[in-house]
């Protein structure tokens, strides 16, 4: 009975994905379509035969008072992500830094989610067999690599103007996004506006 519940055990397929909100938008600027993300979970349980999917989603926000129109919208979608669909949601508030230079003070954005995204794969490895790295950044290379090296199989879903080479080859495989016809909905122009102004990462 134990080797044969250990047996079972060692045929699930949990798959775990990790999605960089800001290297996602990219590829939604240039198919001009927003991704569904209702459709993602049954995507990896028929394209990687899963037992189990768990998706994360990190992103950064834009602090109150900072832009002239509502962040509600926002905030209500990380809340559609978590409680409509069951994702595991990382969210944070945009770092504001003031840059001095010879043209005079102005301030730039920064909400890089990296360390979030490695302690999060890290802490789970022992629940997955896959893991799926929504991302182009060649910072996670050290990832894939370290992922691979205790067994399990590494995935990268980016797009070709926006991935690169080392990542796109340090994984088990590579999928562009924009090719993966099931997972795009609504044409960007319904809120392209809004969207412009607020993934400014």
């Amino acid at each position: 009975m134990f080797s044969q519940n250990n047996k079972e055990m060692n045929k699930e397929n949990a798959v775990y994905v990790f999605i960089d909100a800001s290297n996602v938008w990219n590829a939604v600027k240039s198919v001009k379509k927003f991704i569904e993300y209702k459709t993602l979970k049954d995507y990896f349980l028929k394209n990687f035969d899963a037992d189990k999917v768990e998706i994360f989603y990190y992103d950064a926000y834009p602090k109150a008072g900072t832009r002239d129109y509502n962040l509600d919208g926002k905030h209500k979608f990380f809340t559609y992500l978590k409680r409509g669909l069951g994702f595991i949601v990382r969210k944070k508030e945009l770092k504001r830094i003031s840059v001095i230079s010879e043209n005079g003070e102005s301030i730039i954005e920064k909400g890089n989610m990296d360390v979030e995204i490695v302690i999060d794969a890290l802490h789970n490895m022992d629940k997955y067999a896959t893991a799926v790295l929504f991302s182009g950044d060649a910072d996670f290379l050290a990832l894939a690599n370290y992922l691979k090296n205790h067994g399990k199989k590494v995935y990268i879903f980016s797009s070709k103007d926006n991935i690169s080479h080392e990542l796109k080859t340090g994984g088990n495989g590579y999928f562009d996004l924009k090719d993966i016809n099931e997972i795009w909905g609504k044409d960007l122009k319904y809120r392209a506006k809004e969207q412009n102004k607020t993934t400014l990462n």
